[in-house]
């Protein structure tokens, strides 16, 4: 199975990052191989709607599952309609990352974050 973590970068000195939609890269992992192979996040840019896009890259990408520290109420909705699960993580290095998850216990993100309005933020960010 495939996992993705968002991240600060593209090596294994790589930390996981809480964002989501505006993070620098993803990490994704096979959990049978556990290789991991970094990709840029295409939407960190983006002027809006980069929850979107990032989800929609992952899904493109193959992923079953997400690690991150919070989505938002779009990214949330559209990894739920692909039956993707998303679970909570703290800061760390990619690679205990994913050792975390293959222990188990994560705790799932049942429930969407609030929203933020492009990258200035808005009256919610």
């Amino acid at each position: 199975m495939k996992i993705a973590f968002s991240c600060t970068g593209t090596d294994d000195t790589a930390r996981t990052d809480p964002r989501f939609g505006r993070c620098e890269a993803f990490a994704v992992a096979d959990t049978e191989t556990q290789k991991i192979v970094y990709m840029q996040n295409a939407a960190q840019s983006a002027a809006g709607g980069a929850g979107i896009a990032a989800a929609q890259q992952l899904i493109d990408a193959g992923v079953k599952g997400v690690l991150t520290g919070n989505l938002g109420p779009n990214a949330f909705r559209v990894l739920n309609e692909a039956g993707i699960k998303a679970y909570r993580i703290g800061e760390m290095s990619v690679p205990e990352a994913l050792a975390a998850f293959m222990k188990g216990g994560l705790a799932p993100i049942g429930e969407a974050g609030r929203a933020h309005a492009g990258m200035r933020g808005g009256p919610n960010a």
